[in-house]
């Protein structure tokens, strides 16, 4: 446990300073360096007895493609966020519907996808290229006019996450009794995920008073939270049943007493693109 604190006391400032200092564009590098991190902890998964560095190469390739196909300086016009960024989350959005479908089933299902390297490398791809790109999106909103706001927007995405994170595990190890995903992930309970719910509403709520959520959108605000807290506990369940299948306790060994990056981004692999998506189409 003391490894862990003093890793997260570590990260954390990191991150934040990450999020509202550096320039989009490094920002971007930034990103694209978790986006390598994970590709390669990824790899694992579609084969966990091989160091190929294969996966890897091929994750990087297709981000290049994505980044070549929309260079920054044509993510936003005066109309708005450009066509491919709403459909690349819409196409997230289903990702994770059938993310749930996965988690739920899971392990009838298992057979359909945990003999084939492409559809595990496929999900990978599904996972971590929205989640690059929602990250670049958010931080960049109303950035020409306001360089800290996209920021907020990005840290208040993480402090759901965290809250609900944080909420669930006190209430589980409290209250929890019914498990929510016993053949997924044993520990988590429903009554952690409520307690979780909970701690992310109340981050909502002050939040709609610091961004000064209109009236007339206030219920969008607070669903939209209520849609990322749910889909970040599915992030976390989705990563559980790759490791699972690869028989992994951790997605990597990077972060003394966390594990890999995956095991530190996976809930917000599912919220960050979720509430982008939201957020654009509801709240901006």
């Amino acid at each position: 446990m003391k490894q862990r604190i003093i890793t997260a006391l570590v990260l954390a400032p990191l991150a934040i300073a990450g999020i509202f200092l550096l320039p989009i564009k490094f920002f971007m590098l930034f990103t694209a360096a978790i986006f390598l991190l994970a590709s390669k902890e990824w790899a694992r998964f579609v084969n966990p007895d091989s160091q190929s560095s294969t996966i890897l190469y091929v994750f990087g390739f297709v981000l290049a493609i994505t980044l070549m196909l929309l260079p920054v300086e044509q993510l936003w016009s005066a109309s708005g966020i450009h066509p491919i960024v709403v459909n690349g989350l819409i196409v997230a959005a289903v990702w994770w519907a059938v993310s749930l479908l996965l988690v739920a089933s899971y392990p009838k299902t298992n057979t359909l996808w945990a003999g084939s390297k492409a559809v595990k490398a496929l999900f990978g791809l599904l996972t971590l290229v929205p989640f690059f790109w929602a990250m670049i999106v958010l931080r960049s909103v109303n950035i020409h006019h306001d360089f800290f706001y996209g920021g907020a927007l990005l840290m208040y995405v993480f402090l759901l996450v965290w809250a609900a994170d944080t909420g669930a595990y006190f209430c589980g190890k409290r209250f929890g009794k019914h498990k929510l995903a016993p053949n997924v992930s044993p520990g988590k309970t429903i009554e952690g995920f409520v307690g979780g719910a909970v701690s992310s509403m109340i981050v909502a709520f002050v939040a709609s008073v610091l961004f000064e959520i209109e009236a007339d959108k206030m219920v969008l605000f607070f669903v939209a939270a209520l849609i990322t807290t749910f889909v970040s506990a599915l992030g976390d369940l989705s990563e559980s049943i790759f490791k699972r299948e690869a028989k992994l306790k951790d997605s990597g060994n990077l972060l003394p007493g966390h594990g890999g990056i995956l095991d530190r981004i996976d809930s917000l692999t599912a919220a960050v693109p979720v509430f982008a998506l939201t957020y654009l189409l509801w709240l901006m």
